[in-house]
């Protein structure tokens, strides 16, 4: 008789998987938009990318019965939405496709939670002691990279990287302040009106589809849509339902070590010992301020 594994030991392993996919499948998106912007537009490439996979995830979800947003949800989801995918990931888009390394770009993303507690202040949130030693030693650990010798010799993308995590935490900062869908169908929102900016923004810079997109690149933006979006998505959003959120939100002490090990593995990129020694930095900052929001 086959033995059937018990519901709680079964989350176990259900939660343990999530945590894995979050760890290696968004620490590995900075790679992929590597070879995603080698040969297509950044800016319409992650637009498309967020539209195809909100869309998705809209269709299946109405096909089950989830309702579909109210006006003022809508509302909420384009605000977020905008200051997430094209503020947050359409920054990081177009600044590795300027030359930003994947590694350093993940690295300066892990200072999101720094930002969101700060942020946290303009709604009334209380900022601990260890929050405040937490941030500044967050913040050191970024005085530290702008010694990285790749982020001062390129200016521009540099500047679009330092600003996705800002519009990232902001947005989720002033998200638990509006109306917006529930569920996943929050998430599909988000990605629907975030796609569609980043579209329109693309437009006006100037951006085409001036090349056949090589078959790498292709290949890229395919594991974005499905693994990055889709299946990361629902992987924290499971997590979310089952464990602590500082649990589910642990990806971000993973996440810049997963992207520097793979941007030297697969890409050849450059470690330096400024990078060495600014990561654990920042990493231990973002700690101590989820520590004291515990």
């Amino acid at each position: 008789m086959q033995k059937v594994l018990p519901r709680a030991a079964g989350d176990r392993w259900m939660v343990l998987a999530a945590l894995l996919a979050l760890y290696l499948i968004w620490g590995s998106t900075y790679l992929a938009i590597v070879y995603m912007v080698e040969t297509m537009p950044a800016l319409l490439a992650t637009g498309v990318r967020f539209l195809v996979a909100g869309g998705g995830m809209f269709l299946v979800l109405r096909l089950r019965g989830a309702p579909a947003p109210t006006r003022a949800e809508w509302w909420g989801a384009a605000r977020v939405g905008t200051l997430l995918m094209g503020g947050g990931m359409g920054m990081v888009a177009l600044g590795e496709s300027l030359g930003v390394a994947s590694g350093l770009a993940a690295t300066i993303i892990a200072t999101m939670p720094l930002w969101l507690a700060l942020f946290g202040r303009l709604w009334g949130e209380k900022t601990r002691g260890l929050e405040w030693l937490g941030m500044a030693l967050g913040f050191a650990g970024v005085a530290l990279l702008m010694l990285e010798g790749n982020l001062r010799s390129n200016l521009v993308g540099t500047l679009l990287i330092f600003l996705a995590p800002v519009c990232w935490a902001f947005g989720s900062a002033w998200s638990r302040h509006m109306t917006l869908p529930k569920g996943m169908m929050g998430s599909a929102a988000e990605m629907l009106a975030g796609g569609g900016v980043l579209v329109v923004m693309g437009t006006l810079l100037g951006e085409r589809f001036t090349q056949l997109p090589s078959p790498g690149s292709l290949a890229a933006w395919a594991y974005l849509v499905v693994f990055g979006s889709v299946v990361g998505y629902s992987a924290y959003m499971f997590l979310l339902s089952r464990v602590r959120p500082a649990l589910a939100g642990s990806y971000a002490y993973v996440n810049p070590v997963v992207a520097v090990l793979l941007g030297v593995a697969l890409a050849a990129e450059p470690v330096t010992l400024v990078t060495v020694l600014a990561l654990p930095v920042i990493l231990l900052g973002v700690g101590l301020v989820a520590v004291a929001r515990r």
